[in-house]
């Protein structure tokens, strides 16, 4: 058994950052490891408000140490990926100078436009990087980093959702619905999303709220079209209800690192309305298929009779190529070098 922590700017939250660490943690976990999790906000065995997205003052080179101890392996979860609190990355590179490190990169910087203009990723002796797409892994090998891809992973029998409750929750009858899963930020293209709901004379559920200086813009979207809107989850409401409340899901997306509703919209037996951005397409080419942002018309025949043939082909694939069981044998592979361990 080894000691693991698992550093982030954030845990135990609904971002994809948080949802992907917590995953990692359970299968560390599973493979005997002791894992302990620090970050600068959310919740983690040790918070270092230094570590945050948002904080002024980065954490001190001694308490970060600390808070790292005697861990065998450092598992970074995006803080070094995207630099959106460089000083707390720069503290923690040297935190980390000499000791081993897997960073898991979901996001890299020159991928966002506001943030093309700052350094990537550092590589050193004893430390290992994993990606969670190939595009992200051919972009780091040219500039000189050696990666390994292991895609999200997903529960592909999640527990099943109440429809009928979480539809009399929003206010729903017989009204179609389509889930937008993320939160309201510009690369989502909530404005997409309007525009396929309209069309389809469906009620659109806005899940996420309104970030990163959104708020103005989104409220004059939702003023604009004649779509009735749904705002946030329901007290008691999961993602399992939400899901299955759901006729259609949408990603409308102009950007996503993974994007889990994606793979998330499989699970749950739902047919997903998908913009194509790039790892989108890279996931889709595993033989999942989906609606076009733009296929209004077969959407609606599919809604009007659905075929369950799509989901059990998605499922299918899903469960050879993303399942969540087989993340701790992937994660035992990938961190056999650093552990110097024979996989007992």
């Amino acid at each position: 058994m080894s000691r693991i922590a698992v550093v982030s700017f954030r845990l135990g939250g609904t971002d994809g950052v948080s949802i992907e660490a917590a995953k990692w943690v359970w299968a560390l976990r599973v493979l005997g490891h002791e894992v302990r999790t620090v970050a600068g906000s959310g919740v983690a065995d040790r918070l270092l408000p230094g570590l945050a997205i948002a904080a002024q003052v980065a954490p001190r080179a001694d308490e970060l140490d600390d808070a790292l101890d005697d861990a065998d392996l450092v598992i970074v979860e995006n803080l070094a990926s995207l630099p959106l609190n460089v000083g707390a990355r720069e503290v923690l590179y040297r935190v980390l100078e000499g000791r081993r490190a897997l960073f898991h990169h979901h996001d890299l910087p020159w991928q966002r436009e506001h943030l093309a203009h700052l350094a990537g990723p550092r590589d050193a002796p004893g430390w290992r990087h994993v990606t969670i797409n190939e595009l992200s892994r051919r972009e780091l090998a040219e500039r000189g980093i050696t990666a390994t891809t292991i895609y999200n992973s997903f529960d592909c029998s999640p527990p099943p959702g109440r429809r009928a409750e979480t539809r009399r929750a929003l206010g729903l009858d017989d009204q179609r619905l389509i889930a937008l899963p993320t939160r309201a930020i510009p690369r989502k293209n909530v404005a997409g999303a309007l525009r396929l709901s309209r069309e389809l004379g469906a009620v659109l559920w806005i899940m996420g709220p309104p970030e990163d200086g959104y708020d103005d813009e989104f409220e004059e979207l939702l003023e604009r079209p004649a779509v009735a809107v749904r705002r946030l989850l329901p007290d008691g409401v999961t993602m399992s209800d939400a899901y299955a409340a759901a006729d259609l899901v949408v990603m409308s997306s102009t950007w996503e690192g993974f994007g889990n509703p994606v793979l998330e919209s499989v699970t749950h037996r739902r047919p997903l309305a998908l913009n194509p951005y790039p790892v989108a397409r890279e996931i889709a080419a595993f033989g999942l298929r989906f609606f076009g942002l733009d296929d209004v018309d077969a959407i609606g025949r599919f809604l009007d009779d659905p075929d369950a043939r799509l989901y059990e082909a998605n499922l299918d694939v899903a469960r050879r190529h993303f399942n969540l069981a087989d993340l701790p044998e992937r994660l035992r592979l990938v961190t056999a070098g650093s552990l110097d361990v024979d996989g007992d």
